[in-house]
Formats: structure tokens, C-alpha cells, sequence
């Protein structure tokens, strides 16, 4: 019995490492089902947020008059301003203005002042544009002693620090305890992007140091590159080198799982409560909205600045996956709290920074006429079994069904595995279920980049 279990956890452990991988949002590297238009090399901020104009205006009226810009429900823009004048400035181009007390001078005065305290793992901070704060969490690793240092602190700045107290930990979300698929843990391809010379994946400078050797297999029989340039902690960025130099065709195009995939054709800065969604090798295809930019947070590992907070869940596997929104790269996952079954806070690292800071330029699709992109599909046509990161071809050898099966026949297994396999099935149901709905959500908002 105890060996029919051990075998039962390695197939199963084997499957979710190699279903991850397929199912999740990783670059494509290897040719699409249907011919897509050539790609070509984008540049940094080569497409300006969607969303409106309110960055721009909150960037013009300067941070001692303004307190940050975000959109509402409805999509229209809105500007926090200091003055009336810069109120009716905001009125007049078309956007809302919302009269706070505390400008961006104040909040990242604030946010500079808690940098200057002793650092305390656990914790993070954000600026919070709806309600002119700066939000300041602190995970359950975080002493009752540690927080009350870190309140005193906060109390000092002022009363538009809040405080919050969350549930989890706050950890970058690389999985080292799964079947790894580099040589440091298993992460996620985020976008490909080149130096001219030659191809990468950009994904999370946590996932290895340089040096680290990256596979498209759990077994490490087909090398993919090896990362370099990385940037962890401080930020969180690092390149892989694709082995053969080039990404191929379908370099354009990030997978969401069921075969589909999203075009990508710009890169640019998301703006709070932008609707996003996020591609991992664990979970799929996820949605939620941006709450707050320039994000700190205190990992165990050390500090990272200027990050993207968002709603949306990630788990360990989704590390360095991409954020997008209707064809646009807006960041690569870092690390966050929860997970996909209670929902949490994850944080991402901008993709403009990380082009500007490595010098490379993303890899975008070509758009006719300076329309979006043609829709299509991720499927790899690729032979069997040649799955590079990301790409949703068939998983060969044993099926889902097929260990499903072994898992509940009585003659392979105990009572107890039958309740486990049960469980495993009710877990596999559900997950597949919500990534269905966030792919359907995509497809309903940008249908336009959808294949």
C-alpha cells in the first residue's frame, strides 16, 4: 500500500507539474495552428494605456497638485487634484476630478519615510489614489512587536497611512517543491522580447540567478535557455536566452489554456482600477482589477519597489507569468498573498521598466493598417510531445482521464487514496471551471486579440 501511494503521488505530482506548464501563460515559441501575421520588434511604451487620458493630466497639472489618477466603473478617468483651479483643468479635458487633501508629493514623501524604518518581512505598502493613502500590510509572519514598531512609524507620517492586517504570507510565487522546470524552481514564460541580436522570455528575476538553466519538460530533456541580466531584489526582472538564439513563430502571442491565445501588439503602464488578467503555469488565465501602483513589499528574500498591486490570484508555479489587457503587456508576475480558491493580493514587476532597465524591446504583432491584431490561435503544430513553455498542445502519455481512473479503481489503491482522489478530482473540476470563465471574460471584453 504504501508503495501503490508513493507511486499514485508521483503521477500525480508529474501530471500537475507537466499540465501547469502546458495549460498556462508562457510565450509561444513554436509555430500557430493558423499562419499569423509576422511579428515585429515593439518599443518600450510603444502603446499608451487604454484606459484614457488621466495619467497624462495628473502627469501635466505635476505630483504637488494632483494625488494620482485612476478609472472608474464606467471607464472614464479620473484625476485626483489639490486646488479647484486644477479641478476645472481636469473638467475642462474631458476627465473627473476629485478634490483630495494630500498630494503625490505627500504620499511618496510617506512611502519614503517607511523605507527609511527597519524592514520588516512580511509587509508592504502601496499608494492608494482612490483614498489619497498609502496602505501599509503586514502578513501573518509579522510580530505583534514588529507591527507596533512599524504603526509608530506610520503614526508619525500622519493619518493618511492606513494599516491593515492580512491573511497568508506575502511570497514570491515560485514553486520549489514541485517537479522544477528550471534549475532553481518552476515559474512561468512572461513575453518574448530581443536585443535585435538575439530572442528571450522576460519573466521574474526570482525565479533563478543567472546561470539558471530553464526546461520545457520536467525531466530536463529539452533545454530552453539559460537566465541572465537579472535584477531580484530591488525589482524583479530577469531574461532567459532562448538556446537557439530566436523564439520562432508565434513569438507574438502569450497561451490562456484550451488551445487559445492573446496577441500581443503594444506595451504600456496599467492605471488603477484597469481590468487585467494575468496567465500562469498553475492557475490559467486569471481577471481582476489594478488597486495600486508604485508597491513595496518585503519579501523574505529582501525588498522590491515599484510594483503593479492588483486583486487578481496567482499561486507558486505562476511566477514571471504576463499581465495583459486587450493585447497590451503591462507586467510579470512577482509574488503576492492567497491563492486561487480564497482570492488575495498579487504583486507584478512593470514590463516598461524592465525594457528600459535590460534594453530590449518586446516582440509584438504586426497590426494592418494600424488596427489591432488578427485574432489566433496558440495551438502548437509543432511535432508530439516538442511543447515549449506556455503552448497548449495535447499532454502525451498518461491522460488526465487516465490517472483519474487509476487514482479510483479500488484494486490499485485504499480507501483513504479514494477520498484524496476524490478531492482531486472535485479540485481539478472547480479549477478548470473558473479558468473557462476568466477565458470567456477575456474573450467577451478584447475580443479583438482573442484566438
Amino acid at each position: 500500500m504504501r508503495h501503490a501511494r508513493r507511486r499514485v503521488v508521483r503521477r500525480v505530482t508529474r501530471l500537475a507539474a507537466v499540465g501547469g506548464l502546458l495549460l498556462g501563460g508562457a510565450m509561444v515559441t513554436s509555430a500557430v495552428a493558423s499562419e499569423p501575421p509576422a511579428a515585429v520588434i515593439g518599443v518600450p511604451y510603444a502603446a499608451p494605456p487604454s484606459t484614457g487620458d488621466g495619467t497624462g493630466l495628473a502627469a501635466r497639472l505635476g505630483a504637488s497638485r494632483t494625488g494620482g489618477s485612476w478609472v472608474d466603473a464606467a471607464g472614464r478617468p479620473v484625476v485626483a487634484v489639490t486646488d479647484e483651479k486644477a479641478a476645472a483643468e481636469v473638467e475642462r479635458a474631458g476627465a473627473r476630478a476629485k478634490v483630495v487633501r494630500h498630494s503625490l508629493d505627500d504620499l511618496t514623501s510617506a512611502t519614503a519615510t517607511l523605507r527609511s524604518a527597519p524592514r520588516v518581512p512580511g509587509t508592504s505598502w502601496a499608494l492608494d489614489y482612490k483614498r489619497n493613502e498609502v496602505v501599509v500590510r503586514g502578513d501573518s509572519t509579522v510580530t505583534a512587536a514588529a507591527w507596533a514598531r512599524l504603526t509608530k512609524v506610520a503614526d508619525g507620517i500622519g493619518g493618511f497611512v492606513r494599516m491593515e492586517r492580512t491573511e497568508g504570507t506575502f511570497t514570491t510565487r515560485l514553486n520549489g517543491a514541485q517537479p522544477i522546470l528550471s534549475t532553481a524552481g518552476r515559474c512561468s514564460a512572461g513575453f518574448n522580447v530581443t536585443d535585435g541580436t538575439s530572442d528571450y522570455i522576460l519573466t521574474a528575476g526570482h525565479c533563478g540567478p543567472d546561470g539558471s538553466l530553464w526546461f520545457a519538460d520536467d525531466r530536463g530533456r529539452r533545454q530552453v535557455g539559460t537566465s541572465l541580466r537579472g535584477s531580484f531584489p530591488g525589482d524583479d526582472y530577469s531574461l532567459v536566452k532562448y538556446d537557439g538564439g530566436r523564439a520562432g513563430k508565434g513569438a507574438d502571442v502569450v497561451a490562456v489554456g484550451d488551445g487559445k491565445g492573446v496577441r500581443i501588439t503594444g506595451v504600456a503602464d496599467p492605471e488603477v482600477g484597469q481590468r487585467v488578467f494575468r496567465s500562469g503555469s498553475t492557475s490559467g488565465l486569471r481577471q481582476g482589477e489594478v488597486t495600486a501602483l508604485n508597491a513595496t513589499v518585503n519579501y523574505p528574500e529582501g525588498t522590491v519597489t515599484g510594483l503593479i498591486e492588483t486583486d487578481v490570484c496567482a499561486e507558486p508555479g505562476d511566477s514571471g507569468g504576463p499581465m495583459f489587457a486587450d493585447g497590451i503587456a503591462l507586467g510579470v508576475t512577482s509574488g503576492g498573498s492567497g491563492d486561487c480558491t480564497a482570492g488575495g493580493t498579487t504583486f507584478f514587476q512593470p514590463v516598461t521598466k524592465a525594457l528600459t532597465e535590460l534594453g530590449v524591446k518586446l516582440i509584438v504583432a504586426e497590426q494592418a493598417g494600424g488596427a489591432g491584431a488578427a485574432p489566433a490561435p496558440s495551438a502548437s503544430s509543432a511535432s508530439p510531445g516538442a511543447a515549449s513553455p506556455g503552448t497548449s498542445a495535447p499532454i502525451t502519455g498518461e491522460t488526465v482521464s487516465t490517472l483519474l481512473g487509476r487514482l479510483t479503481d479500488p484494486r490499485n489503491v485504499g480507501p483513504g487514496l479514494l477520498v484524496i482522489a476524490g478531492s482531486l478530482v472535485a479540485l481539478v473540476a472547480t479549477r478548470f471551471i473558473r479558468a473557462e470563465q476568466d477565458r470567456k471574460a477575456y474573450r467577451r471584453h478584447y475580443s479583438a486579440t482573442w484566438g
